[in-house]
């Protein structure tokens, strides 16, 4: 059988740098252990290969979102820990049962359908203010936990990234209060931005996802979080553009005078949106190559004026600070990452 082509747009992803964003939350968690959340495929990177690398930096609890991400990763995890945050359907119970992974159980609903299972360890995932998943505290009471093996009790900050903000007194203080009601092993709260917010989140677990990936989600993870994520495309013809001439969809993008340009294999399809429209570039080192016009499905137009020696075939690196295109596209940085589509090949260095 012939061999498949290689992809024309790659996801270039530093191993080196995953492990120093995961050891440096890790001792910013001060005395609570350090787990990983790796749903929505590790938010973009590739679950199986995010998991071993942590696993290797000293990571030994995981969380995905559903079971089927749980049985992707399930035969990687040699001993690892991993918890099911959607909880368990009775769609999932077959399979649930037969596994040494945790159901985070959200509702009176899970909880009976566990214990009528006679399911083992679970995790409880409480309601402390975001009207998210969750027991609500009105349905918080001792008898409801009867017979469950509680590893750890968690609840989920909703406004960490927000200095002041009156619900991050709030959370703390109704969790602590409802975990005084349930007999669980540890205490888990800080999400990315809780472990950045200080230790008082802490408690015996948190659990980063998006600074792992390179997001900075509060000032104090400035010049600490490494990004993680390059994306890089293949230039598929280099064209001239002639002054007056336009570019693109809509004809957005006149050019002023003559100018040199590639099309690049990347689109909105990948997870290169159209907010990125003539306010994105790729870079050739530190030379940047701003985008001509609209972002389309599957292509992008750059400016390589500056850049003759390109030519069809060569590759370029997107610039995809994650930051800084938040703040220009409107699109949160989890947007950017869990966007990053599956016709990049991932290529960890």
């Amino acid at each position: 059988m012939t061999d498949i082509p290689s992809a024309p747009l790659a996801l270039q992803l530093d191993s080196a740098a995953l492990k120093a964003n995961w050891l440096w939350l890790a001792q910013r968690s001060g005395a609570a252990a350090c787990g990983a959340a790796i749903k929505a495929n590790a938010y973009g990177l590739g679950a199986i290969e995010t998991l071993k690398h942590l696993k290797a930096a000293g990571c030994r609890d995981f969380f995905v979102a559903t079971w089927e991400e749980a049985a992707e990763v399930l035969p990687h995890l040699d001993g690892a820990s991993l918890s099911v945050l959607h909880g368990v359907r009775e769609a999932d119970m077959a399979f649930a049962v037969t596994t040494p992974v945790r159901p985070v159980l959200n509702s009176p609903e899970q909880i009976a359908r566990w214990k009528a299972a006679n399911g083992g360890p679970c995790d409880i995932m409480i309601d402390t203010g975001m009207n998210r998943l969750g027991l609500d505290a009105n349905d918080v009471k001792a008898d409801l936990f009867d017979g469950l093996e509680i590893e750890t009790l968690m609840s989920h900050l909703a406004c960490a990234d927000e200095d002041g903000h009156q619900l991050n007194m709030v959370q703390p203080m109704i969790f602590r209060q409802l975990a005084r009601k349930i007999s669980a092993r540890r205490l888990s709260l800080a999400n990315s931005a809780g472990i950045l917010a200080g230790e008082e989140f802490a408690f015996d677990l948190t659990r980063p996802g998006l600074a792992l990936y390179g997001g900075i989600q509060r000032a104090e993870g400035t010049g600490h979080i490494q990004p993680v994520v390059q994306p890089r495309a293949q230039i598929l013809q280099r064209r001239v553009v002639r002054g007056g001439e336009s570019v693109g969809y809509g004809a957005t993008y006149v050019a002023d005078r003559q100018r040199e340009a590639a099309i690049i294999n990347i689109g909105y399809a990948d997870g290169y949106y159209r907010a990125f429209s003539g306010m994105g570039a790729a870079k050739l080192g530190d030379l940047l190559l701003p985008v001509m016009g609209r972002v389309s499905m599957d292509l992008v137009t750059i400016d390589v004026d500056g850049a003759p020696e390109l030519r069809e075939g060569d590759w370029v690196d997107i610039d995809f600070d994650l930051a800084m295109g938040s703040a220009f596209s409107g699109m949160s940085q989890y947007e950017l990452l869990t966007g990053l589509g599956r016709r990049f090949s991932r290529d960890w260095i």
